[in-house]
């Protein structure tokens, strides 16, 4: 039977299961986490950065944070996997993110452009559920709105509305775990229900009350 489930591991890792999985996700990141992937049964695409690799029984992935991905499934087959969503504190995710862009000059001028974006990142990220225009985000980032969504998507893999809408999802997640859908739609900062519904499960693939019936809690 197909199902999916999330178990909370620790502080600082969760555990999402997939078994017997058919669903495939559009491009999206992982802010602040570090994402572990273990293919138990079947095959799925899992493309990184436009660039496409299927992975089979056996296979483990991993996708540094801030990096845009999509999981693709293949033809009408279903996959099995484990994924651990590990947590990572600010030092950690800058060393990601180096590490994954050092190439001399180059590395500095992105660098320092990474650096006028990232105060506006956390900006989104801590408070998603906020009216934020792009008007304002290219302000406050000291630079024009067609630079600033550029080079916001060239960092981080998204752009600033892109990764708002991700961020108000994954608050809305976070509600989930202790409240009803319905008390989480505005908090999260959504319109109404239905606007919640829909890009909840665009990024989420499934309903909010699919998504809460699927967390696990521990006693």
């Amino acid at each position: 039977m197909s199902e999916i489930s999330y178990s909370k591991k620790n502080d600082r890792i969760e555990c999402v299961r997939y078994k017997e999985w058919r669903k495939s996700y559009p491009p999206h990141t992982h802010t602040a986490h570090m994402t572990v992937g273990y293919i138990e049964e079947g095959r799925v695409c899992m493309v990184l950065n436009g660039e496409a690799k299927i992975y089979g029984a056996g296979e483990r992935f991993q996708i540094p944070p801030n990096t845009l991905h999509e999981i693709k499934t293949i033809g009408d087959e279903c996959y099995s996997m484990v994924v651990l969503c590990i947590a990572l504190d600010a030092s950690e995710v800058a060393k990601e993110n180096a590490d994954g862009n050092a190439d001399g000059d180059c590395a500095r001028d992105y660098e320092s452009i990474v650096a006028r974006l990232d105060e506006l990142q956390k900006s989104i990220l801590e408070n998603p559920e906020n009216i934020y225009l792009i008007e304002q985000m290219a302000h406050d980032a000291c630079i024009s709105p067609f630079h600033m969504i550029r080079e916001f998507k060239k960092a981080f893999g998204l752009t600033p509305h892109q990764f708002q809408m991700q961020c108000k999802v994954r608050k809305a997640q976070k509600l989930l775990k202790e409240r009803p859908a319905a008390e989480v739609t505005f908090d999260a900062g959504f319109y109404d229900q239905s606007h919640m519904d829909r890009c909840f499960k665009k990024v989420v693939g499934l309903s909010p009350k699919e998504y809460k019936r699927a967390v696990k809690t521990d006693d």
